[in-house]
């Protein structure tokens, strides 16, 4: 039985460009707030997804790897940008250009994530989904899924490393790309 409630539909849904897409959570990423740009385009309510996991809406195409490299660079105290690819609650899909980071109280500790998503540039949605499949094979290797983790992650470091750019830096290329 699949870990996801809906199977995915191959439908794509789409949000404005002057819409962004606001999520916060706690520190363990479950939902604390949800704009109405999100219940929208995820077509959940708002108290379906209070205090769910943010992981309600990840699409079965993501790697791991690319979740991994985010919560690393959240919890470390820093920002990223990243593109995911989110599934309704009805299977649908939609892709994002996500800025997350780390929401701080007066003594600058952690206490939570915020997340500004939006329309991302479709040609390097074209060239991150060649990326994420060859990530998602490269887990899908391993039926130790701690194995398949490390070996996509180090699969995206040397992607990483053969583009001569940082992960930040490859990021912006594909926004500023069309």
């Amino acid at each position: 039985m699949s870990k996801y409630k809906a199977q995915p539909t191959g439908k794509e849904r789409f949000f404005k460009d002057n819409e962004i897409i606001v999520s916060k959570t706690d520190p363990k990423g479950r939902i604390v707030y949800a704009n109405d740009v999100f219940l929208e385009i995820a077509g959940y309510k708002e108290q379906e997804v209070l205090e769910q996991p943010h992981s309600l809406i990840r699409h079965p195409d993501m790697p791991r790897c690319v979740f991994q490299l985010l919560w690393d660079r959240i919890q470390a105290g820093d920002e990223i940008f990243a593109y995911v690819k989110n599934m309704a609650k009805n299977g649908d899909h939609y892709w994002v250009l996500a800025h997350v980071t780390p929401s701080r109280d007066s003594h600058n500790r952690i206490i939570g994530y915020h997340s500004n998503r939006r329309v991302p540039n479709r040609e390097a949605v074209g060239k991150i989904e060649g990326l994420y499949a060859q990530l998602l094979a490269e887990e899908a290797k391993h039926q130790n899924k701690k194995e398949g983790l490390a070996a996509g992650l180090a699969a995206l470091n040397a992607f990483i490393e053969e583009s001569g750019q940082s992960y930040d830096e490859l990021i912006f290329s594909l926004e500023s790309q069309g």
